[in-house]
């Protein structure tokens, strides 16, 4: 399997057939030039940061869509793509590319649905996680024999098992108790995103794929294979993102005249999968006196994976159609709880302002015969009596 990427509704508005850049294959400077191709088509809406460099010294480069570049607007999810974890799995790295242009080419033309992405969501899109890996693999060609070659970064570690190991957390704190943000994501909603994504792609959903049969397109990762130290269970447990792995094709390498195929298969799957970031609750966490309130724990009832709200105080949370007792707590705020109806639309908006925890009065007790009758004194400086 190859394509790693970590990220009855509505008649979904269909796109007119385009091929944004040439359907090939892009090496690292090719790669560049795109992203920075598609930053100069569309300046007002567009970024291109740099996450790091490689072992090799080549920048890890992310292309941002928004309508503030480089700013988060409080209430404004942000969502990512990652391609190319996997140097030789490459099919993740083309359609990014492709869908890069693709939202600056339909901005570009009115296309009120890429519009209102754009203008109500902060995505950013890394195509290439591994670019030196890519280099290798790409260097023995598509038909090559070799199937790990490339796999690997230039330390000749593999990525997908190289984050730091939380599971053990998990499984101490659900025996001894601890912070319930380190719990399993239910099957229920984990199965609904991925769902989405194969029903919107051109044949996923069939189930017939790689020789395999998966019902609906989709598995469940450790009912598969298990894994550890890998990016998505790191993300889910040490930050606020809900990620899942999308397999793209069979082939780590497909030939290049397979890639408009592909694109076509993925397009609208891609789309829809980006608009899911506005599916649940979100709103602002404040205090009495309308400050901000970073940090501040969001639980909903029944479900044992909590999380937190930006320095911003705004929160996101994803949640499938439903009713739902909600809770924000805060150190020194007394907590506060509510219920929701959460329908398939835009996201409902939830505020919280929490009043601060009134202070512990210090234990007294009266002392009788002591020389200070009447008088009412702290346990610490009670006065010894014989």
């Amino acid at each position: 399997m190859s394509g790693l990427l970590l990220v009855s509704f509505h008649l979904l508005l269909l796109f007119k057939l385009v091929a944004p850049v040439t359907f090939r294959h892009h090496r690292y400077d090719d790669l560049v030039r795109t992203l920075y191709k598609v930053h100069n088509e569309c300046p007002y809406i567009t970024r291109v940061y740099s996450i790091g460099r490689s072992v090799k010294g080549r920048h890890l480069y992310v292309l941002e869509f928004s309508d503030y570049p480089g700013i988060h607007e409080p209430l404004e999810p942000e969502v990512k793509y990652v391609g190319n974890m996997h140097g030789n799995e490459v099919l993740g790295r083309e359609l990014l590319l492709q869908l890069a242009e693709f939202l600056c080419e339909e901005f570009r033309n009115g296309n009120q649905r890429i519009v209102r992405l754009v203008e109500g969501t902060r995505v950013h899109i890394l195509p290439s996680m591994n670019p030196d890996g890519y280099e290798v693999a790409v260097a023995q060609g598509a038909d090559s024999s070799g199937y790990l070659v490339g796999r690997n970064n230039a330390n000749g570690v593999d990525l997908n098992r190289n984050f730091p190991d939380l599971n053990t957390y998990i499984y101490y704190n659900e025996k001894h108790g601890g912070p319930n943000h380190h719990l399993p994501l239910p099957d229920n909603w984990k199965s609904q995103l991925a769902k989405i994504y194969s029903y919107a792609h051109g044949w996923m959903h069939q189930g017939w794929n790689c020789g395999d049969y998966f019902p609906d397109g989709i598995t469940n990762g450790a009912s598969w294979y298990s894994l550890s130290k890998g990016m998505q269970d790191f993300n889910y447990l040490h930050t606020n993102c809900f990620e899942i792995t999308l397999e793209l094709s069979c082939n780590k390498f497909p030939r290049q005249e397979e890639l408009q195929r592909e694109w076509l298969g993925n397009r609208e799957a891609l789309i829809q999968f980006l608009e899911q970031v506005h599916q649940g609750i979100k709103g602002m966490v404040l205090d009495e006196n309308h400050n901000n309130l970073a940090e501040a724990v969001i639980s909903v009832s029944g479900i044992n994976h909590d999380i937190t709200s930006g320095d911003h105080g705004d929160y996101f949370r994803l949640l499938l159609p439903g009713t739902y007792t909600v809770t924000a707590t805060a150190p020194g705020f007394e907590p506060e709880t509510v219920t929701v109806t959460v329908g398939p639309g835009e996201p409902k908006l939830v505020n919280f302002h929490l009043k601060r925890s009134m202070p512990q009065a210090t234990p007294t007790r009266r002392v009788p015969n002591s020389g200070h009758e009447g008088r009412v004194l702290p346990k610490k400086v009670q006065p010894r009596v014989s």
